[in-house]
């Protein structure tokens, strides 16, 4: 029986209204990482066999790439948190752009499509509108492995030449360490002939997830984490059951919530190898912070300024930045943010002026003197991090602060007006038409 892959509820035409002001206390669980679930997801394409997933997190990002699988004729089944993927039948490797313009993740599917059919058709991706991301080392990768590539109207078609339409392994080196293009090109080499080495590689968490579900469906992988991953591929792959690691920017983000309401919070479960920069940067700005085995544990009083910039990984995270500098805009002293992945990700703050955050902009770099307190206000999420910004200056603000574009919450982030409520938080979804 196929089912819908996740129950989601209705977003559209709804907002949050936040009573700041409140400690909270008490435990916040992290859900599966939707970063890792999503392409995780797609490696079903891999196999005629099952493929089982579970930690998979309730969210419409999730529900959205179940869609696009469905339409490629792959069998979706849900049942709590685990997704089950019969990918023994596709019956297209053109998924539709209706779907596909709406999720950036979409994109992974080129490879394990390319890798298993021989050919793949995919519209350029969608998603939020942080910046550009450019598919271009996705496509010379694809390329090193054999494949012909053309893009016109705005769509990918990629086709392996040959009787065969198997891909060969070969070298390749990505002039900049794209996470989606190095799990892409990893698919991608699972099933090729001989063996592919990919220099400059992502060595974020996601990618050592993907390298271990790719070893658990019967993949040669090497090296995931490190700046080279060497993938010898294999004729076939084998189904399995893997559960998707703990969300390390949901994790991050509930540290924050504790941070900036000055309180004492255990999130969990949590990896701090996953959070290294994260918890060195809130530990500078004053931040208490011990591992217990399974989670984190931050107690916050006073906070002070501290200057971060984003990086790949192991640098401190670019979908944290947001939510770091709405407490950066409570802390004591001047704070400098740089932005270094996306060049439109900083349109926060001007919300977080509403709020009466004193932040000047320059370029991709912001100024941050902290005020007293911020001011409930109106605002609006222009992305999913930014989104997740204003929930956090809203449980810091004096007063009521009602906060739209909840579209862009709920693509990353499961209930969390509900998990943050059981922490002592006070926030209403209610319809915007509501008085």
């Amino acid at each position: 029986m196929t089912v819908s892959p996740m129950p989601v509820k209705a977003i559209a035409g709804t907002r949050l209204e936040i009573s700041g002001g409140r400690r909270l206390e008490g435990e916040l669980r992290v859900s599966g990482a939707k970063n890792s679930a999503l392409v995780l997801m797609a490696a079903c394409l891999l196999t005629e066999d099952g493929l089982r997933l579970s930690n998979v997190p309730p969210l419409t990002d999730i529900t959205a790439m179940g869609e696009i699988l469905s339409a490629l004729g792959v069998r979706v089944q849900r049942g709590g948190d685990a997704i089950v993927l019969h990918g023994d039948h596709i019956t297209t490797a053109a998924p539709p752009y209706e779907l596909v313009n709406s999720l950036r993740a979409s994109f992974f599917c080129i490879g394990p499509l390319l890798a298993r059919m021989g050919m793949a058709q995919v519209p350029l991706p969608g998603g939020c509108q942080i910046g550009t991301r450019p598919v271009v080392e996705h496509v010379k990768g694809l390329k090193a492995l054999g494949a012909q590539v053309t893009i016109e109207h705005g769509v990918v078609t990629a086709v392996v030449p040959g009787r065969q339409r198997r891909l060969t392994g070969g070298h390749i080196h990505l002039d900049c360490p794209s996470v989606g293009a190095t799990e892409t090109l990893m698919m991608a080499a699972a099933l090729a002939d001989g063996e592919t080495v990919i220099d400059n590689a992502a060595q974020e968490p996601e990618v050592i997830d993907l390298a271990r579900l790719l070893l658990a469906m019967g993949a040669k992988v090497r090296g995931a984490g490190t700046p080279t991953i060497t993938i010898v591929g294999v004729e076939r792959l084998h189904g399995a059951d893997y559960a998707v690691i703990p969300d390390r920017i949901e994790a991050g983000t509930f540290l924050l919530a504790g941070a900036i309401t000055r309180s004492r919070l255990r999130v969990f479960p949590a990896l701090p190898e996953h959070l290294g920069a994260v918890i060195t940067k809130l530990e500078e700005a004053g931040c208490r912070i011990e591992a217990d085995g399974q989670g984190l544990i931050l107690t916050a009083s006073k906070v002070r300024a501290v200057d971060l910039r984003t990086q790949p990984f192991p640098g401190f995270p670019t979908d944290l930045q947001a939510p770091f500098m709405a407490l950066l805009a409570t802390a004591e002293g001047t704070s400098m943010v740089v932005e270094n992945i996306f060049e439109n990700r900083l349109q926060h703050v001007a919300e977080l002026q509403r709020m009466g955050a004193s932040i000047r902009m320059q370029g991709n770099t912001a100024c941050v003197e902290g005020v007293a307190r911020l001011s409930g206000a109106p605002v609006h999420g222009t992305d999913l991090r930014a989104s997740a910004a204003m929930v956090l200056a809203g449980l810091a603000a004096d007063g009521i602060t009602t906060v739209r574009g909840l579209e862009y919450l709920d693509r990353g982030y499961a209930d969390l007006e509900g998990k943050l409520n059981a922490a002592g938080a006070s926030i209403r979804r209610l319809p915007t038409t509501a008085a």
